[in-house]
Order: C-alpha cells, then structure tokens, then sequence
C-alpha cells in the first residue's frame, strides 16, 4: 500500500495517509478517469470498506480527495449512516483528519492559504470552491480545454459529453449557458473545463 500511495501523493504525507487507510480498514482501488467523481467511499457487501480515487489526478488533489472520502467513512461510524453526506459531521471530521496535512513539507507554500480558506469550511467537492479547484489545476498536465469563465460572452462550448452551449450571463457565482439543440438554460461553475468552438 505504501508503494501505491507513494506513486500518487506528496511524498512527505504517505505515512499519514497510511496510517488512515489501516487504521480504517480502507481498501484503496486507483481507478480510471470519471468524470464525475474525482473518488467515491462505500461499505462493500462483505462489509469492507472500499475507497476509489481517480488515478489521473495530480498529488494535491488526490491527498484532498483521499482524505474526503476517508471523512465519510469516519463520519459514518461516529455519528450514525443517516446523516447528511455533507453536513456538519463531515465538515468537521475533514477538517481534522486534513489538519496534519496542511504543512509546507506537504503542500506548496502558494497552495496552502487557499486550502486553509478552503477548510474552514469544506465544500461538498474540492471543484465546487472554485478558487480552491483553480489553485490545485495549476498542478495538472496542460490541456487545450478553457474554463467557462474564459468563454467570451454568447461564445459557444463542448461538453465532454457532446453537447453545445452557448455562454450567458454570470448569475450571481455561476454562468447560465444555454444548451443549443434543446434551448434548456444550465448553470456552470466557472472552473468548469469546456472546449470552446468559437
């Protein structure tokens, strides 16, 4: 296990993260990209607990992910299987298992102010915080995609599904974007990645 982890988070926060992963009785499975979900936590029917993480991600994300979905796992167990995936017990129960890794040794200098904002307190998904989501991109492999943000104003985008936008308004944090073929209105994070068509 340690060899796993050491091919995928920051070399200085593999002890720790070990330490979790036994001591919760996780198996970790790196799985393919989905786009959906960076990880997910569930309770097998053997009664193993299984954490999936995308393998794509870079070090930081992946320790965040990792971490987020052990808070589930821990969250469970301390306050009982009806409470929200989300809510308060999460929150807090990230915001300990994370604080041993918020350190220098572990995450660059111009990364950590950004998570520290961030823990105070967590979103469901580390791409919901969009400055948070930019800040951890700066990490990953270039790409030819744009954000929405950069999309000019009735510009037109490609879904990684397929689909055709075309880019409206900012409503308060997000951007309406009309799909093109049924003239149904989304809402888009602003770090949503997208292929601009023109």
């Amino acid at each position: 296990m340690n060899q796993t982890l050491t091919k995928y988070i920051p070399k200085a926060s593999v002890e720790t993260a070990f330490h979790l992963l036994k001591s919760n009785n996780v198996n970790l499975k790196v799985v393919n990209q989905r786009v959906t979900r960076h990880g997910d936590y569930r309770k097998m029917p053997n009664g193993q607990n299984q954490i999936t993480v995308n393998a794509n991600l870079n070090p930081y994300r992946f320790l965040v992910t990792l971490v987020h979905e052990i808070a589930h796992l821990q969250a469970f167990i301390s306050y009982g299987k009806f409470i929200k995936p989300h809510g308060q017990e999460w929150k807090h129960t990230f915001q300990r298992l994370m604080l041993p890794f918020l350190r220098p040794e572990v995450f660059p200098d111009q990364l950590l102010p950004v998570l520290a904002i961030h823990f105070k307190n967590p979103k469901a998904s580390s791409d919901t915080d969009t400055k948070l989501s930019l800040a951890l991109k700066q990490y990953d492999p270039p790409n030819d995609k744009n954000y929405i943000f950069e999309i000019p104003y009735g510009g037109t985008f490609r879904l990684y599904n397929g689909k055709i936008f075309k880019r409206g308004n900012i409503r308060v944090k997000r951007y309406e974007c009309l799909e093109v073929d049924t003239g149904r209105l989304y809402l888009f994070n602003p770090n949503a990645e997208v292929d601009l068509l023109n």
